[in-house]
């Protein structure tokens, strides 16, 4: 396996008050590149990539516990095929860890985590599948932050827009069962909207996009990672304001996803 030289550390600068939150979203694309031959392992330049981002909260998509087909593709030697699930590998040291199965395969499973430097509660799933060729889940953490409770969602929705915005609903009706109105809310992941039309039906059910007040539309683009063209990774909000967001990019970011990952900085409303 050829790994990546060190990533930088932080890759923003310090948190602008002990009230700032880092947080991260990444479809780490179940930590394999390539096919055939040209198959390659990346979990552990995705290991690397998650410890630089310096994050309070990590959401991950397309992650795995298990795939027999792969473990047995790769060695399990120490950069062979990890022993421990995706996500338990990817956690730096301190994490907290949530994970729950989206999808079950032939082989295997893939499914949404949560990395998290502050303790967290009871760990819910939501089924928000829309049909039988896809098989989608919410992800809910509470999370223990400066003495409150703010509530982490990590989402990965549908191919079809009409299938999207029956998955907004649903959210809708998970986050009206399940998050108390007064607590702050994050909803993260891969929202495949290619045509950038999820904004306003987030909007009416409360959760406002995290855009950076300087923010170019360049600056949000994660999709494909080689060349970015579709902002499709975000962060929507409540109870809370974006201060500052990146996207990564290079050609050892290019290599580790299909999915560049998106960071963002944010604070109380």
């Amino acid at each position: 396996m050829n790994r990546l030289k060190p990533l930088q550390s932080t890759l923003m600068p310090p948190a602008t008050g002990l009230e700032a939150l880092r947080v991260a979203t990444y479809n780490i694309h179940k930590g394999v590149r390539g096919v055939g031959r040209a198959k390659r392992l990346e979990i552990h330049n995705l290991g690397q990539a998650v410890e630089s981002f310096d994050a309070d909260l990590v959401f991950l998509q397309e992650v795995r516990l298990f795939n027999t087909r792969e473990s047995r593709h790769f060695q399990r030697t120490s950069f062979g095929w990890p022993d421990q699930g995706q996500a338990e590998f990817l956690a730096p040291e301190g994490y907290d860890v949530a994970y729950r199965t989206n999808a079950v395969t032939r082989h295997g499973e893939h499914g949404n985590a949560l990395l998290s430097r502050w303790p967290i509660g009871e760990i819910g799933h939501h089924d928000v599948s829309d049909h039988r060729f896809e098989q989608r889940g919410l992800l809910h953490v509470p999370v223990q932050w400066q003495g409150a409770t703010l509530h982490a969602v990590v989402a990965h929705f549908g191919l079809v827009h009409a299938s999207r915005l029956r998955q907004v609903a649903r959210l809708a009706e998970f986050i009206d069962a399940v998050v108390p109105a007064d607590e702050m809310l994050i909803v993260a992941g891969d929202f495949n909207d290619w045509n950038e039309r999820l904004d306003s039906p987030m909007a009416t059910i409360g959760l406002q996009r995290a855009v950076a007040p300087d923010a170019t539309r360049m600056q949000r683009l994660t999709f494909p990672s080689l060349a970015p063209v579709f902002a499709l990774d975000r962060f929507y909000l409540r109870g809370l304001r974006c201060v500052s967001t990146m996207v990564p990019r290079g050609m050892a970011w290019a290599r580790m996803s299909d999915h560049l990952p998106l960071v963002a900085e944010l604070e109380p409303a």
